[in-house]
């Protein structure tokens, strides 16, 4: 038998690659000479980067950057083993976790750290740049980013700006760095939401950021007021691609300052982890992440695996902590089989401190079951 194993992390309790071993040492429990591929996945959000670099045989990297407010921290990316890709997420520099609630103001922070990364992958030779932006702290639209690569903001009476949310709507005119190498840059992005507007990133989530009302109505001026500027002078019509508010407009400055494309986080992780390739010969897919849920169902990483497998009749089972979908929600997505590692009544704290022999038990007995009832699914 041939196994491939492709779950998401389980958030709080255990790692992609734990999830792996895990559910590895429940298959050889019933099938000592199983054929195992391990291939720890993610979504495009926290743990994007580390798990592509680890499948580029890459190095994870610690470089110091500014934090959303402008604060010295270490912050980490990957560079893969020939030197050429680097995976960078901008929560890593620029992310609401750095912050503490009573410091959370999407008017004051900022994307400078995330630029700071940038520029540190290419100063290292990095041709390519995978970029994740989800959890973010800032609305800025990238300002700060693209202050970080050497682009200028300046104010109607000469002055540079500082690149926050507040000063969006400041920008009188817009300066290109000079000899700027050119990179190719993919941006992780499930945020289909445009730059301003209702939807947008300042009325959708700037509140989730620390925005009052009153911030909100400032931010979305301020992020119609770039648009309008750059498709004034430099005649791109960027504000209503989907995804160009995602991250506080973020998306909308990858567009603009980096020329990148935006795709699916989870298109991007199978893509890069060759995931069509590995399937060959592969009898079986366990997947799974912390919470099963109808964020699953909208297309995220499970539903991306379950859909590549079915157009080759594998099945896939998926294992989490919280199963919170139907029966039916299940088939539609394409598993066979979903199940929850928690098999008895216990609190929150016992659940994380369990998971790994939960996952490692349910993989157990779902190998056991498929086997003695199910051996033709075994035999395609």
């Amino acid at each position: 038998m041939k196994f491939l194993l492709a779950p998401d992390k389980f958030r709080g309790s255990l790692t992609a690659e734990e999830v792996c071993s895990a559910m590895a040492e429940g298959i050889r429990l019933v099938l000592p000479a199983a054929d195992i591929i391990m291939l720890p996945m993610a979504d495009g959000g926290e743990g994007t980067a580390e798990i592509l670099t680890f499948d580029a045989n890459g190095t994870m990297l610690t470089t110091p950057v500014a934090d959303p407010l402008g604060k010295n921290i270490q912050a980490t990316y990957g560079i893969s083993a020939d030197g050429a890709t680097a995976f960078i997420e901008m929560a890593s520099a620029s992310g609401l976790r750095l912050l503490e609630p009573h410091e959370r103001n999407p008017c004051l922070t900022s994307t400078f750290g995330t630029g700071q990364l940038i520029l540190e992958a290419i100063q290292r030779g990095a041709t390519r740049i995978v970029l994740g932006i989800g959890g973010s702290a800032t609305t800025d639209a990238g300002m700060g980013m693209a202050t970080a690569l050497g682009w200028q903001f300046w104010d109607a009476e000469g002055q540079l700006l500082e690149p926050n949310g507040k000063n969006l709507i400041k920008i009188h005119k817009i300066v290109r760095p000079t000899n700027f190498p050119q990179i190719q840059v993919e941006v992780a992005c499930d945020v289909t939401a445009p730059l301003y507007g209702i939807g947008g990133a300042a009325q959708l989530y700037a509140p989730q950021k620390g925005a009052t009302p009153e911030m909100v109505a400032q931010l979305d001026k301020g992020l119609k007021h770039l648009a309008d500027l750059v498709k004034k002078d430099f005649g791109l019509d960027l504000a209503h691609v989907p995804g160009a508010g995602a991250a506080g407009g973020l998306g909308f400055g990858a567009l603009f300052f980096l020329g990148a494309t935006l795709k699916e986080g989870v298109k991007i992780v199978m893509e890069q982890t060759h995931f069509a390739e590995k399937l060959e010969g592969v009898n079986w897919i366990f997947t799974g992440e912390g919470k099963i849920d109808e964020q699953t169902l909208q297309g995220k990483l499970i539903a991306g695996i379950a859909n590549a497998a079915q157009s080759r009749g594998i099945p896939v089972v998926a294992l989490c902590g919280a199963l919170l979908v139907s029966p039916e929600d299940i088939r539609r997505i394409g598993l066979s089989y979903a199940t929850s590692i928690i098999n008895r009544p216990m609190t929150l704290d016992e659940a994380i401190a369990n998971a790994y022999n939960g996952v490692k038990d349910a993989s157990q007995q779902l190998t056991h079951l498929f086997c003695k009832t199910s051996k033709r699914l075994f035999q395609k």
